[in-house]
This record gives structure tokens, sequence and C-alpha cells, in this order.
């Protein structure tokens, strides 16, 4: 072939550092939502949505051919990181976990996906961040090891 053709859902998950509340402010958690998107586009990594809620972060992108997820993930981290402690002195402090879940999707699935993580605050009246992740984690059959989990 003389083209590389490539459509990667992908539905990623990370959570703030010792999963501290540091999004609890909506008017933040959207401001960090923007950003992300800004330094997802500019990977080429077109997103579909962006949410979260207290504690973490739901993003489902068009993954590029042009990076790995453990690439986009370091430079999305760092730099909203970096970004959200320039906003605030109260965020001196703010980081992320070190880990993540990336998750494919098929593409007749993204709706339903962007709906879930746009209805981040739906979800979490009913089910801790814990929850969630854990039925993520069993309805892709991923294997873990819990005392890595969490």
């Amino acid at each position: 072939m003389s083209q590389s053709l490539v459509k990667n859902y992908i539905h990623i998950i990370y959570s703030t550092k010792n999963r501290e509340p540091w999004l609890v402010d909506k008017k933040n958690l959207t401001n960090l939502c923007n950003y992300s998107a800004g330094i997802l586009q500019n990977k080429k990594c077109m997103p579909l949505a962006i949410g979260g809620h207290d504690d973490h972060l739901h993003i489902l992108c068009n993954l590029s051919k042009n990076i790995a997820l453990s690439k986009l993930l370091e430079v999305v981290k760092t730099n909203s990181s970096r970004w959200i402690k320039e906003q605030n002195p109260k965020y001196e402090y703010f980081a992320w976990q070190n880990g993540y879940g990336g998750f494919s999707v098929h593409e007749n699935q993204t709706k339903n996906i962007a709906s879930y993580i746009n209805n981040q605050d739906e979800v979490h009246k009913s089910k801790s961040f814990e929850e969630e992740y854990l039925e993520i984690l069993k309805e892709h059959k991923m294997k873990y090891d819990p005392k890595y989990l969490f």
C-alpha cells in the first residue's frame, strides 16, 4: 500500500495524584478540558469528548497514527499540569497520577462514550471513581493487579 490509513478511537481515563479532588471547581475543570483539547488537536488526535469529575478525567479522541498513546499522555498530562499550576497558587501541588487507562472504542460506540464522558456529574451521583473504573476494566476484560490499581 502506498498510503497509511488509520482510525483509532481511544477512551482514556486518568486521575489526579492520590485521587485528590482538585477538579471540584467546574469552571476550572472546563478550562482544563479546553486546554487539554488544544494539546490533543496540536498532536493531531482530534478530541470527541473531554470531561471529568472531582478527581479524574476522561478523553475520547481519534489517536493519530504519528504518536504512541503513552507519548500522547505524557504530553497532555505534563502540559495540562503545568498550565493549571499557573492559573492559581492554590494549584501549586496539583499532579496527575503516573498511570492511565486506554481503551479502544468502535466507531459505532463513539456517541455513547462521548455522552457518558459529558455526563460525569450524573455518573458519579451513584458510583465512585473506583467503581466506575473497575466496571470499565471488567467491560474490556482487562487483567490487572489490584495492589497497583488505586
